[in-house]
């Protein structure tokens, strides 16, 4: 069983995600945003999360 948990919060997305990753055993992100750089293979966010975040950080490719 896996227990997911949804959450509405103001701030950041990048630094929201970095500091629920505190008290989570892990965080999933979509690997692409609304940002206009299509040819990057991560967004902003996902990059930041993957590269700071204090738990394993799972990401998700669009259409999987």
């Amino acid at each position: 069983d896996i227990e997911v948990e949804e959450r509405v919060m103001c701030g950041g997305a990048s630094s929201v995600l970095i500091d629920q990753g505190t008290t989570a055993d892990m965080l999933v992100v979509g690997s692409r945003g609304l940002g206009g750089f299509k040819g990057l293979l991560l967004g902003s966010v996902s990059h930041q999360v993957a590269h700071h975040a204090p738990c394993p950080v799972v990401i998700v490719p669009p259409g999987a």
